[in-house]
């Protein structure tokens, strides 16, 4: 793929004249849909592949964020709602083979609606390990609160969207959990030690460096890089997520239109791009916005490149025996086992 590093948004459920001309001259890495963009499963199917042919590429990533819960961009009454994160918690808690059953199960449903429409990339899972006094922007999207238990919930996610046929993106890395602030609207600043962020927050991370891509977090940890957070730090990328972590798949920012971050679009990108993120990621479909970031972004090559293409490499056909009804009915029984644990 000759791609520039960036992925971005569109404004809304079809491309704009203008839209068309941009992505064709500038050529994103890829695309992320959101809920202003779906409005039934054969619009998203046809929106899906005119993304990809106005770059020329049939096989270029198209992401969303399904997780399920209140992060869900296809719902009814097209699609299902799904359960959030902590129900995986919560029968974990019963018996870890119910916690992880319900998450492989949940997640392959989601990854075959997505598979159904074209999408091949999921923002999921989450392995952010939220502490008391935390923001509520992760809150139940958690998966629980020891390092060990999230991890190994997250892993069986990434096994159920690999059995769909949809490629995982690990979030938000090196952890999300303790910020105090929603970083869609402010700067969050984790004071904790090093050597706590290691036993906690960075722990559930590292049994999952080895997935194909990942998400940064717009937190800044002061113990470590007191100036930048750590999409935008060069010390963050390189001592704790490439090296501590360990993971060196495809490094993506969260977004760069986020208020956590500082100056203007350019500046971000930037920074961005300076500090060791391999793709800048771009949501809110203004095109202003999309143009600055296209400009400030290089094209994919070297290591990044290398990166990307292995990403995409890792995603494998979909498991044609896979039975959707009998899933669907386990996984509704499971969730009930899990609420009547909690009345």
């Amino acid at each position: 793929m000759n791609s520039r590093a960036f992925i971005t948004g569109i404004s809304g459920p079809t491309l704009t004249a203008d839209e068309r001309a941009f992505l064709r001259e500038q050529r994103p890495w890829g695309f992320i849909l959101f809920k202003r963009n779906v409005e039934n499963p054969g619009q998203v199917r046809d929106l899906v592949a005119s993304l990809r042919d106005c770059i020329g590429e049939a096989d270029a990533p198209v992401l969303i964020d399904q997780e399920g819960g209140r992060v869900q961009r296809l719902g009814p009454p097209h699609w299902p709602a799904y359960p959030p994160g902590a129900v995986f918690g919560t029968l974990y808690d019963i018996a870890p083979q119910l916690g992880l059953r319900a998450a492989e199960l949940c997640a392959a449903l989601i990854a075959f609606d997505l598979t159904d429409l074209g999408i091949t990339v999921d923002c999921l899972p989450l392995a952010d390990v939220p502490v008391p006094g935390a923001d509520a922007v992760i809150g139940n999207r958690a998966y629980g609160t020891e390092p060990g238990k999230v991890a190994a919930i997250a892993r069986a996610v990434t096994a159920g969207l690999k059995r769909g046929g949809v490629l995982p993106v690990l979030k938000h890395i090196p952890g999300h959990g303790r910020a105090t602030a929603d970083t869609h609207i402010s700067l969050p600043v984790v004071a904790t030690p090093l050597a706590e962020l290691e036993r906690t927050d960075f722990a559930a991370f590292r049994p999952l460096a080895d997935l194909p891509m990942a998400m940064t977090a717009h937190v800044v940890f002061s113990d470590i890089d007191a100036a930048q957070p750590a999409t935008t730090s060069a010390t963050m990328i390189k001592r704790v997520i490439r090296e501590g972590i360990g993971f060196q798949g495809l490094l993506m920012s969260d977004d760069v239109s986020m208020n956590a971050l500082a100056g203007t679009i350019a500046d971000r990108t930037a920074a961005i791009v300076a500090a060791g993120c391999d793709i800048v990621l771009h949501c809110n479909g203004r095109l202003d916005e999309m143009i600055a970031v296209a400009a400030g972004t290089p094209m994919l090559s070297g290591a990044a490149e290398a990166r990307a293409a292995a990403a995409l490499a890792a995603r494998q056909a979909p498991d044609q025996g896979f039975d959707r009804e009998a899933a669907r009915a386990e996984l509704a029984a499971l969730v009930r086992r899990a609420e009547e644990s909690n009345a």
